[in-house]
């Protein structure tokens, strides 16, 4: 029972985050979950600034996106 919830949750995430964890894994040759728990451990230990971090990263690279899909006048 309890593990089922602990795979929805699981599932939740990975598919709804910003994926901004498996991103600098994918840049820097990391395991997505070392990352993962890099920024969870360091949360605790600096009471949250790495949130801010991570926030942003996710606003930048959403940004990012949607640049790279805006079209220009001259495709019409």
């Amino acid at each position: 029972m309890m593990s089922e919830l602990i795979k929805r949750i699981q599932h939740f995430f990975e598919k709804y985050a910003f994926g901004v964890c498996t991103r600098l894994g994918e840049k820097l040759g990391i395991a997505t979950s070392s990352i993962r728990l890099f920024f969870i451990y360091v949360s605790f230990l600096t009471l949250g600034s790495p949130v801010i971090i991570y926030l942003v990263l996710a606003f930048v690279m959403n940004m990012r996106r949607h640049m790279r899909r805006r079209s220009t006048i001259w495709d019409y």
